[in-house]
């Protein structure tokens, strides 16, 4: 059952993660909206992108606020400038990359997913540089799985 409170963040607000070459701002979590959804805001460098992966527990949307995102879904490439709203439902192979000027992005989780995710990854990012089956492993907790690099043949 959702929490009975309301609650409101102005521009700029929320719980920051910092995952080095890119930032996440967390809007909502499980906590907040009794699990029906997580928000994050990302603020992504040029050309940035995570590999090819699937999310088993939880569809993903974005709504891209500022720049361009190249988003793969399955075989298909979009071209996403500001404006648009991008919706994966679970298990659905998908990755993207940002455009050539850094970007930011809505990111939406339903059910409530993934914000413990990179929580982890930024004490891994921390550390030094991440071993990548420690990544993984994180991810296999949150049920993300890796399924490999964004095709070159995309960019």
């Amino acid at each position: 059952m959702p929490p009975d409170r309301a609650f409101v963040f102005g521009p700029g607000e929320g719980r920051a993660i910092d995952l080095g070459n890119f930032a996440m701002t967390v809007k909502a979590t499980a906590d907040d909206t009794g699990g029906a959804f997580s928000l994050l805001e990302a603020t992504e460098p040029p050309g940035f992108g995570p590999p090819l992966h699937v999310h088993t527990n939880a569809a993903e949307a974005f709504y891209v606020l500022d720049g361009l995102y190249r988003i793969f879904v399955d075989d298909d490439v979009f071209e996403c400038p500001a404006g648009s709203f991008i919706y994966i439902p679970a298990g659905r192979r998908h990755g993207f990359r940002v455009g050539d000027v850094a970007s930011r992005k809505l990111n939406l989780y339903a059910p409530a997913a993934m914000t413990g995710y990179f929580d982890e990854l930024s004490v891994l990012i921390a550390t030094g540089e991440p071993d990548p089956d420690a990544v993984d492993r994180i991810g296999r907790r949150y049920g993300m799985d890796v399924l490999g690099p964004v095709p070159e043949g995309y960019l």
